[in-house]
C-alpha cells in the first residue's frame, strides 16, 4: 500500500432532491453506514474521511460518524474544494480518494483498482468517469495531493469549488490540457445507464430492492447485472447523470 492514502467521501443533509438521503435506513443502517462499510474493506486506504459542512443540520453526520469510529471533518458547504483541501492539508497525503456518500453500493474492489493504476502510472488524477462506461454511483476519482492543492489556489469558477476535481480535469492532458496528467481506469462494456446513486426517491427504492434481494457485500457487477435482468432500470432511468454538476455549470456564466 502507498503511504498515506486517504479516502474523503463527502456527505451533508441538505439534499434539495431528496434532503436527509445520507442518513435514510434501508434494514436499520443509514446509507451512510452501508457506504461507509463497504469502503472499509479497501486494502489500499490507509484512512478514511467524512467531510460534512458547518450546516447545523449537519452536526448529526459528524456526531454519527464519531460513535461509528470514523474521522469527520466540517467545513464549507458550497466550496467543496476547499472542504476536501483543510481536511487534509496538515496530513500533506501521498494520494487522495475522492468518492461521494450518495453511492451506498460503491465496489470498495474498485476503489482499490483505481488507486493501483494511478500509483502505477503515476498520473495526477485517475478515474472510472473520464470516459463514463461505469454505473452511476460507482465513481471512483484518485489523484495526487499536489493536484488538490494546485487546484485549490487556482480554481475559481463555482462548478470548480464545488465539485473538487473539475479544475484537475479540464487542464489535464486527458482534455488536451497541459498543468496534469490524467488516465482513465476503463471498463469493457457500457454501464452507464445504469444507477445506483441516491438522488432521488426512485433511487431510493431501487438500493433498497438490490439490498433486499441481494444483501450489502456484493460487487458492482451483481448489482448491475441484476438491474439489467430484472429491467430495473425502468425504476429511475429517466434521472440524468450528473445533474448536479450542470447546474454549477450555469452558475459560471
Amino acid at each position: 500500500m502507498e503511504l498515506n492514502t486517504i479516502l474523503i467521501t463527502q456527505a451533508r443533509m441538505g439534499s434539495k432532491r431528496l434532503p436527509g438521503k445520507v442518513l435514510k435506513k434501508i434494514n436499520d443502517l443509514t446509507l451512510l453506514e452501508i457506504h461507509l462499510n463497504r469502503l472499509k474493506n479497501c486494502s489500499s486506504v490507509s484512512e478514511i474521511i467524512v467531510a460534512t459542512t458547518t450546516n447545523n443540520d449537519d452536526s448529526i453526520i459528524f456526531n454519527e460518524c464519531i460513535k461509528w469510529g470514523v474521522t469527520a471533518f466540517r467545513g464549507s458547504e458550497f466550496d467543496v474544494l476547499d472542504r476536501f483541501y483543510q481536511s487534509i492539508k496538515h496530513k500533506s497525503p501521498n494520494w487522495i480518494v475522492r468518492v461521494t456518500s450518495d453511492c451506498p453500493l460503491i465496489d470498495p474492489n474498485l476503489v482499490d483498482n483505481v488507486i493501483e493504476l494511478a500509483i502505477k502510472s503515476n498520473k495526477d488524477y485517475c478515474s472510472n468517469t473520464l470516459i463514463e462506461n461505469y454505473p452511476d454511483g460507482q465513481d471512483v476519482e484518485v489523484f495526487k495531493y499536489s493536484a488538490l492543492k494546485k487546484a485549490w489556489e487556482n480554481a475559481i469558477l463555482k462548478s470548480e469549488r464545488e465539485h473538487v476535481t473539475p479544475y484537475i480535469i479540464k487542464n489535464s492532458d486527458f482534455k488536451s490540457g497541459r498543468l496534469f496528467s490524467a488516465i482513465n481506469y476503463s471498463c469493457k462494456t457500457n454501464y452507464s445507464n445504469i444507477r445506483m446513486t441516491v438522488d432521488e426517491i426512485s433511487d431510493f427504492k431501487l438500493i433498497k430492492i438490490l439490498i433486499n434481494k441481494l444483501g450489502i457485500d456484493e460487487n458492482w457487477e451483481e448489482y448491475a447485472n441484476y438491474i439489467i435482468k430484472n429491467n430495473l432500470t425502468k425504476i429511475n432511468g429517466g434521472i440524468t447523470r450528473n445533474e448536479g454538476y450542470l447546474i454549477s455549470l450555469k452558475k459560471d456564466l
